[in-house]
């Protein structure tokens, strides 16, 4: 065999090794793969049922209901949008209404969505740019005179207790 062949086998091994590693690892990584949905995205288009999803959004004032069983049921919006939320666990301490939050899950083929985690925000600084653009767009973020974004009334940093955090 001629060195030129001998190169060409070489190399076209090689690229049917890359092709199936590339394979591989994007199969392996499609399975975790979770697509963040604000409300209003799922308003405009929800996704499958089943598919795992992350939503997020604040917590609406009033919404939180603690079933005798345990867990929380509320409302998150974007103020484009709401998404009820059921979940049966435990919430984090930082969870409280008006404030953001993500929770992960799945919708069931009547479009109510249960979460499995849920994680509680701070402030503003995490917030999924998305939910962070909805709430500039329906007037729910404000700027205080630092230029700080913050949304609900206080701002950024309020916790409701008087006290700002600083940054």
């Amino acid at each position: 065999m001629r060195k030129a062949n001998r190169r060409l086998w070489i190399t076209a091994g090689a690229a049917v090794v890359l092709i199936a590693a590339a394979a591989l690892a994007m199969s392996a990584m499609s399975g975790a793969m979770v697509f963040f949905y604000s409300p209003a995205m799922v308003a405009e288009n929800p996704p499958e049922p089943g598919q795992r999803v992350r939503v997020g959004g604040l917590v609406v004032d009033g919404s939180v209901e603690r079933p005798a069983a345990g867990g929380a049921n509320f409302t998150v919006t974007d103020g484009a949008g709401e998404i009820r939320i059921e979940y049966g666990g435990s919430l984090p301490d930082l969870f409280r209404e008006g404030q953001g939050i993500v929770a992960e899950g799945v919708f069931d083929a009547s479009g109510r969505f249960t979460a499995d985690t849920v994680l509680a925000k701070h402030d503003e600084t995490y917030m999924p740019p998305e939910v962070a653009q909805a709430l500039k767009e329906s007037g729910m973020w404000h700027e205080d005179g630092a230029g700080h974004g913050g949304y609900g009334e206080g701002g950024a940093g309020d916790y409701g207790d008087g006290q700002e955090t600083g940054s």
